[in-house]
C-alpha cells in the first residue's frame, strides 16, 4: 500500500540504519557488566539521546540512577557531569561565571569567563526539584536553546548536550515542583522501578565481591551526532503522523473535535498534553524504527513510546487521586481506543 510521505528523500545511508539495532545490542551488553536488569530504561534513554532530547528519572533512592548515567555515559564516550540540586544552588554554579583577571605583564585588568558544569555532554541533575526557580530557569535555557547566557554574552554549549535530572518520588518536604513548562522540555518521564527478586539477587552478588565489570565504549561523540541527523532524514508516513496527533489531541478534556472521547479522560484529567508531545512521538518512533533496523516508522512504534512521551505532560484531578486512577491507567486506555 503506498502512504504519503512527510519526506520524499531517501535515508542517505541505509547501511546505518541496519548496523543500529547491532550498536544497540552492544551498548546493552556493556552495560549490563555494571547494571542488572533496567533493559527498557536503557533502551528508553537511547531514544531520548538518539533523538536529540532530554529525559526526567523518577525512582526511589537506591536504584542505581547515578551508576547507570555514568556507566551510559562512559560507553558512549562522552564527557559526563553530575550537578548535586541543593537549595542554596545560584545559577552561575551551573552556567559558569566571569572573573577579573589581571594580566601581570601590563597590570591591565579584563573579565574571563570561566564554564561551569553544564558545559559537558551528558548532564546529570541530581534531585533537580531540589534547587529553587532561578536555577531552575537557568538549566531550562541551556535544555531550549543549546546555549548559557552569562554577562549579556551567549556561550553555545558542545552537542550533544543531553541532560539526565533524577526526581525522588517519596519526599516532598523542601523541594521545588518543576513548573509545567520545564517539564515539558523533557522528552521522557522514565519511571525506574525495583528489580525483580532474581535482579536483586544478581545485584548484590555483583556489588560485594572484589570482581567489577569495565564496560567498553561503543560509539563515539561523531557517531552519536551522525545518527541524530540520521533520525530527522527518515521519512514518516502522513497516516503515522495523524496517528501521533490523535492520541495527543485524545489526552485533552473537553476536545470537541472528538465526540467520542476517552471516558477516562473526560472524567480524570485537567489538561492534557501539549503539541510538542505529538512531536516527541515522531521523532521517538523513528529512534525505535532504526534500532530496531528497520527504516519506516509504524503505528506500533508511536504507541510503545506514548507512555514516557505522555506521563508528566497530563494533569490529573482531585478526582484521579480518590479513586486511584494512574496516568498510566489513562495513557493505555487511550492508546488501546486509538484505530487507524
Amino acid at each position: 500500500m503506498t502512504m504519503e510521505m512527510i519526506q520524499t528523500e531517501p535515508v542517505s545511508d541505509v547501511k546505518t540504519i541496519e548496523s543500529l539495532h547491532e550498536t544497540r545490542n552492544k551498548i546493552l551488553h556493556e552495560i549490563a557488566k555494571e547494571i542488572i536488569g533496567q533493559k527498557s530504561v536503557i533502551e528508553e534513554l537511547l531514544i531520548a539521546l538518539f533523538a536529540g532530547g532530554h529525559a526526567l528519572l523518577v525512582g526511589v533512592p537506591g536504584l542505581a540512577k547515578t551508576t547507570l548515567i555514568r556507566t551510559f555515559a562512559n560507553i558512549l564516550d562522552l564527557k559526563f557531569r553530575r550537578i548535586q540540586f541543593t537549595p542554596d544552588l545560584m545559577p552561575s554554579d551551573i552556567t559558569g561565571s566571569e572573573i577579573l583577571q589581571e594580566d601581570r605583564g601590563t597590570g591591565e585588568r579584563s573579565f574571563r569567563f570561566i564554564q561551569g558544569p553544564l558545559f559537558a555532554n551528558i548532564i546529570l541533575a541530581d534531585e533537580i526539584n531540589r534547587t529553587p526557580p532561578k536555577t531552575q530557569a537557568a538549566l531550562l535555557e541551556a535544555m531550549q536553546e543549546h546555549r548559557v547566557t552569562v554577562g549579556g554574552i551567549d556561550h553555545s554549549l558542545t552537542p550533544p548536550f543531553f541532560v539526565l535530572a533524577t526526581q525522588n518520588p517519596i519526599e516532598q518536604e523542601g523541594t521545588y515542583p518543576l513548573p509545567e513548562a520545564q517539564l515539558d522540555r523533557f522528552m521522557f518521564q522514565i519511571n525506574i522501578e525495583y528489580p525483580s527478586e532474581q535482579e536483586e539477587i544478581e545485584i548484590v552478588k555483583n556489588t560485594t565481591s572484589a570482581y567489577q565489570g569495565k564496560p567498553e565504549k561503543v560509539v563515539s561523540r561523531a557517531d552519536i551526532l551522525n545518527i541524530q541527523n540520521l533520525v530527522r532524514r527518515v521519512p514518516v508516513a502522513e497516516p503515522v503522523i495523524q496517528f501521533a496527533v490523535r492520541i495527543v489531541k485524545e489526552t485533552r478534556p473537553g476536545n470537541n473535535g472528538h465526540p467520542t472521547q476517552n471516558e477516562l479522560v473526560k472524567k480524570y484529567v485537567s489538561w492534557g498534553a501539549g503539541p510538542r508531545a505529538s512531536q516527541y512521538l515522531i521523532l521517538a518512533g523513528k529512534v525505535r524504527a532504526i534500532l530496531e533496523g528497520r527504516h519506516s516508522v509504524s503505528e506500533e512504534d508511536v504507541r510503545a513510546v506514548a507512555l514516557p512521551v505522555l506521563r508528566h505532560r497530563i494533569i490529573t484531578n482531585y478526582r484521579a487521586e480518590a479513586d486511584q486512577v494512574s496516568v498510566h491507567q489513562i495513557i493505555q486506555s487511550v492508546t488501546e481506543q486509538m484505530t487507524t
